[in-house]
């Protein structure tokens, strides 16, 4: 059914309709908006804007040129960290030292942006020094402007988000700006709103609830409607459990993909790694390795976009994108070419050295 659909709307393309359709994002947030209409369609969201796939030999993480990729491989939406300069600037890295990501030492917080400049982003899989430095936030959203969402991860304080949602705010995008928090009670989800109202409209809220804490199909669906949510992350902890889920787990039980519906929201999942946890630790042991390493996508990408998934958060997004569009789980987008071929142009190969 999935690949009939696809095929039909391929073809109703072909006839002519792209010439009414907007940029990539407003076809994007038309279809993050509106999941009950395009839950025959799994959108892939690029962890550390896709700067860890390739065994992280490709590109650095949290880097322009993997949000580049991100946009040309045809991924919906990038997750990207967001921290602070000494003098305040909002920059994009997910550490709080720089040694691990950077030919820099030390903490972030410790540089001034110019300082920051200096630094040069490291691709950690071969440890080659790329000519990118530390990209700000203002830099990361003027790429994905018209082309893709962004998802902030904010390593600050809660009261940070506000600089963030303001920046988004001034440069006429913060509709394609995902902001997020965990939620496990009530309590919780009253402190998450009141913080949100301060933040004024306009952009994305997104609730975070884990497993181990979050079992309730009714407080799920009272947090969507809290919110009037878009979508709903989803963490199926894998624990210390060495066999695979063999049904997602609680939230994404029957009762909470019914929950879904009503509420029309995706059900998003995270198969992305953790570094020193077992493979699919978010993703109850169906994560990426598995996926791409062991050469069994469907038991991952399949697994969940069966069990109701229509968000998969990946650092592979060009396998995910690739493995999900031939095998009929989305549907082709009208031509955008201008807003795409531009970072396509920019992103045609792996981030050049220094010398």
């Amino acid at each position: 059914m999935r690949a009939v659909l696809a095929g039909a709307i391929s073809l109703l393309l072909g006839l002519g309709l792209e010439a009414q359709a907007g940029s990539r994002a407003e076809q994007i947030l038309e279809r993050f908006g509106d999941a009950n209409q395009w839950r025959d369609h799994v959108m892939v969201v690029a962890h550390r804007a896709g700067g860890l796939q390739d065994g992280k030999k490709r590109f650095a993480e949290n880097s322009l040129a993997a949000l580049r990729d991100a946009i040309a491989v045809g991924a919906e939406m990038v997750e990207i960290d967001i921290r602070r300069s000494k003098d305040g600037e909002l920059i994009v890295m997910h550490d709080s030292w720089l040694d691990r990501t950077t030919n820099c030492k030390g903490e972030v917080v410790a540089l001034s942006m110019d300082e920051l400049r200096k630094c040069r982003l490291v691709v950690e899989g071969t440890g080659a020094v790329t000519a990118e430095p530390v990209p700000t936030l203002k830099e990361f959203l003027a790429v994905a402007k018209d082309r893709i969402l962004v998802n902030l991860d904010n390593k600050l304080e809660t009261a940070d988000l506000v600089d963030m949602v303001a920046l988004a705010r001034a440069m006429g995008m913060e509709a394609q700006v995902v902001v997020k928090a965990n939620l496990w009670n009530a309590e919780r989800l009253a402190t998450v709103k009141a913080t949100m109202a301060r933040l004024g409209g306009g952009f994305q809220f997104m609730p975070i609830m884990a497993d181990d804490a979050v079992r309730d199909p009714a407080f799920v669906e009272a947090a969507g409607k809290a919110f009037a949510a878009s979508a709903v992350e989803m963490i199926a902890w894998r624990g210390d459990a060495a066999s695979m889920t063999e049904t997602g787990g609680p939230l994404f039980s029957a009762r909470v993909r019914a929950a879904a519906v009503r509420g029309n929201w995706h059900l998003w999942v995270d198969t992305h790694a953790i570094v020193n946890k077992p493979g699919g630790y978010l993703a109850g042991g169906r994560g990426d390795e598995l996926a791409v390493a062991a050469g069994l996508p469907n038991e991952v990408f399949g697994f969940w976009a069966d069990r109701g998934a229509t968000m998969i958060q990946t650092d592979e997004p060009r396998a995910a994108v690739d493995w999900l569009a031939a095998n009929g789980y989305r549907v082709p987008y009208a031509d955008t070419n201008e807003a795409v071929a531009s970072a396509a142009g920019q992103a045609a190969s792996p981030q050049s050295p220094t010398n």
